[in-house]
């Protein structure tokens, strides 16, 4: 069954958007709907290579408290920068060695960071581990790296893993 439909609720939630943004049960919208929802499905199974693994809930529940105060902190200092420039802000990108190798730790800093108003991913080389990310306001290097390795690497590494 797994070979073959890897997701079932996928698909069938997929083929359920199908016939309804085709406003038509037909067998020809049903059958093609399918086909592509199970295709849809199929195509997803290919991109998620290993099964997700969360060893702690507690830091997910820090870490998104964290995440939504940041985020909220971030919005206030972004918008006081295009309101009422009166410095020059330095925009810059900023280098970080990450310890962390696990894919969905990676995935979830990587919405983080973007998710962050006056930052962004920008690229990740996993051979050296090395993370480059753009921030709008750039004071101070070390204490970028410090925020994204203490704040937020510790506390993915204990949910995912190294």
């Amino acid at each position: 069954m797994t070979r073959w439909l890897p997701n079932p609720v996928l698909t069938a939630a997929l083929l359920a958007m199908w016939l309804l943004l085709s406003q038509s049960l037909s067998p020809g919208q049903v059958l093609l709907g399918a086909i592509a929802a199970l295709l849809a499905a199929l195509g997803l199974a290919a991109l998620r290579p290993e099964p997700i693994r969360v060893l702690a809930i507690r830091p997910a529940i820090r870490l998104a408290g964290l995440v939504l105060a940041d985020i909220l902190r971030s919005n206030l200092a972004v918008g006081r920068i295009v309101l009422f420039r009166k410095r020059e802000t330095v925009s810059g990108f900023v280098r970080i060695p990450l310890d962390m190798t696990n894919i969905h730790g990676l995935t979830v800093l990587a919405c983080i960071i973007t998710a962050t108003p006056g930052t962004m991913w920008v690229r990740f080389d996993r051979a050296t581990g090395a993370l480059m990310i753009h921030v709008l306001d750039l004071v101070d290097e070390e204490s970028w790296v410090r925020l994204i390795k203490d704040r937020y690497e510790c506390l993915l590494q204990e949910i995912f893993g190294p």
